[in-house]
């Protein structure tokens, strides 16, 4: 696999005398975010956290995807957090895109670079901050872990892309493959945070419709993304949030690789009443 690459935002506005027509658009089965819309007007901040703003890019909504929030971190040299998260429910994936963080969890130090991956369970005690500059930017998304009785809590994972290999998917001939962090056939994850990769020509050959929740960020390339009834070109940097159902197919036309990083909620009962959520 060619050393990969990813796409970070970097704030800024276009000048006033820029066309104001652009790709985005929020429609009751999906939403594209592009990466001209991740502004310094649109950041955010949370509390305990320093030199540190974020573009949210989904949050549960009812009535649309209902499961989780994605986020993108921006974090100054010296800045960070060590109460980075307030809910003890929440369990989160972070994955970095540029610059550096030290990721302190269960009271060891680990350096996660562009490509580094980690998963966090919810209640753990951890911190994070930017020791080495220049900025880092990663991405975080968190979802409220949905525990089973007699099932116990998953384990941490930390890792890096470039030492976990892509799976092919079958009959693809590795045009199109996955990059898989946790094992699918452990059930004690509820939420699976995947790299796919498509090669120029590669496809999703039919319209996918499930019952999974997605979040896709474009990190490299582009194609033709399907969206209910649309096609929608898609490049790094761009946003596609997804609602249970949404169908969705893909054609990435080069000249290199398409790939992005895809959230979905796994391995859980569906609920039968508004409570059960």
């Amino acid at each position: 696999m060619a050393h990969p690459t990813y796409f970070a935002p970097t704030g800024g506005h276009p000048g006033q005398d820029q066309l104001l027509t652009d790709r985005a658009m929020f429609t009751e089965a999906y939403a594209v975010i592009p990466k001209g819309t991740m502004r310094d007007i649109v950041t955010s901040a949370l509390p305990f956290w320093k030199g540190t703003r974020l573009w949210v890019l989904s949050r549960p909504l009812s009535g649309f995807a209902e499961t989780f929030s994605q986020y993108i971190m921006e974090v100054q040299p010296g800045g960070g957090s060590d109460r980075p998260e307030t809910d003890p429910a929440a369990e989160g994936v972070l994955f970095v895109v540029e610059g550096a963080v030290t990721l302190t969890l269960g009271g060891a130090d680990h350096v996660l670079e562009p490509g580094g991956y980690a998963y966090i369970p919810a209640g753990s005690d951890w911190s994070l901050h930017n020791r080495a500059g220049p900025v880092a930017r990663f991405h975080w998304i968190r979802k409220a872990y949905e525990a089973v009785p007699g099932l116990p809590a998953p384990d941490p994972i930390i890792t890096n892309e470039r030492d976990v290999a892509p799976i092919p998917m079958p009959g693809t001939e590795g045009r199109w493959a996955t990059t898989r962090f946790a094992d699918p056939e452990d059930l004690r994850h509820d939420m699976h945070v995947n790299i796919v990769t498509f090669e120029p020509g590669g496809v999703i050959p039919f319209a996918e419709t499930h019952v999974m929740e997605h979040g896709l960020y474009v990190l490299e390339g582009k194609a033709v993304y399907r969206l209910n009834q649309d096609w929608v070109e898609v490049e790094a940097g761009d946003y596609m949030w997804l609602r249970a159902f949404c169908p969705q197919a893909c054609y990435a036309g080069g000249p290199g690789r398409f790939r992005y990083l895809l959230y979905k909620d796994v391995n859980r009962h569906m609920p039968l009443s508004l409570a059960g959520r």
